[in-house]
Formats: C-alpha cells, structure tokens, sequence
C-alpha cells in the first residue's frame, strides 16, 4: 500500500495543475487546494465556513490559524486515507511549521515535497501567452496550446480574452513575490529531506515520469 501525504511547490505556470491530475489518479490520493478547501468549508456552512467567510467577504486573507483548523478538518476526511496532495497552503515558512506541528498530532505527517521548478524567464512567457475564454474558462496559450481558430474558444465559441493579472507587467511581479516564498519553503522542506525538485521544462509526459520516478524511489 502507497501512502503519498505530499506538498506540491511550484510558481505560477509551473504546471502543478496539470500534473496534479495524474498524480492523484496513479497514486488514489485528493488533489486539495487551498481555495477548494475555503469553498468546501463555507458550502457546508459549519461554524468554519462561517469564519472564513467572514474574512473573504471583506477581501481578507484568513488567519493561519483559521487555515489550519480549515487543513485539519479536510485531511481527517475519508477520501485522504492513501494520503493526500496539498497545493497553495503552506505558502510561508511559519505555516509549514504549524502545518508540521498539525500533521504530527492527526498522524498523518508530510512524506515528500515536490519542488516542480521553471526558471522565472520561461514563466513569464508562458504566463504572458496566456488567453481565456470569456465564457466557461478554458484556458489556452497563443503559441504552446492555441485554439483552433483565432481568438475564439474551442469549446462553446465565445472571445478569448487576456485576463489583467497575466500582463507582462502583473506577472513579473506575481513571479518576483512568489519565487522569494517558494524558494524559502524549498529551503525548509530540503533540510528535513522531503524535498524532491523536478525539472519543469521537459515535456509534460517527461515531467509527470520524473514526478512519478522520484516518488516510487522515495518510497523503495
């Protein structure tokens, strides 16, 4: 039996979406997002949704220790028997230590840490080819996934659109704020040896072998 408590690591465009399908559909574990969780908590409207609605309402970020209250409730579900994937939390070498602390009481601690790494340069232009669909979401990118026709979406024909935070200008600085936090985390998960870092630049097939390689050698 695998057991796969997992951290994914990665900045914007890096692809942990992309392969956080196939990891969780090999490995039998929930891909669980931090924004999946504050939806989860509020749809079920518990005195936990409650509180984090609270601060959402008011376009405030919720407290670490509201968000860990929120990380324990969700691992302690059934679907996380075989572990799980955490994505966006932690995000600061503060929460990684009180989610440390958190998954030693409940038992379940972090076995490995996945680093997907894309040097900066290669984000930003990925990130800066990046259009939408106005419509349903679907996302494309002008010369690495284009649509079939122009600037209309494949799947239901509406105008594709540049959304304001994937300007050359927005992204720089999204990308300078998240490399310092990411590389600090990096940092801290490598000193406990949990941190396993993988090329992002392969192919997507090249990339998901490696991440799959470096689990399965982890667990021998």
């Amino acid at each position: 039996m695998w057991f796969m408590q997992i951290v994914f690591l990665g900045l914007p465009g890096a692809g942990k979406g992309t392969q956080a399908v196939s990891i969780t559909e090999d490995f039998d574990v929930p891909h669980i997002a931090t924004g999946d969780m504050f939806r989860a908590a509020m749809a079920a409207d518990s005195s936990l949704g409650q509180e984090v609605r609270e601060y959402l309402v008011k376009g405030l970020l919720v407290p670490d220790e509201l968000t860990i209250q929120v990380v324990r409730d969700r691992l302690q579900q059934a679907d996380t028997k075989n572990g799980f994937l955490l994505d966006g939390f932690p995000r600061t070498e503060p929460q990684a230590i009180a989610l440390e602390e958190m998954l030693r009481e409940i038992g379940k601690p972090i076995m490995h840490v996945l680093y997907l790494q894309v040097p900066r340069e290669d984000l930003l232009q990925r990130l800066t080819g990046r259009v939408v669909c106005s419509s349903c979401g679907t996302s494309y990118h002008v010369t690495l996934n284009p649509p079939t026709h122009g600037g209309i979406c494949d799947r239901c024909g509406a105008e594709l659109i540049v959304r304001k935070d994937d300007t050359p200008e927005a992204v720089a600085v999204r990308l300078a704020e998240n490399f310092e936090r990411t590389e600090a985390l990096a940092k801290f998960y490598e000193q406990r040896g949990l941190l396993r870092t993988i090329d992002g630049t392969q192919s997507i097939g090249h990339v998901y072998d490696a991440i799959s390689n470096a689990l399965q050698e982890a667990q021998a």
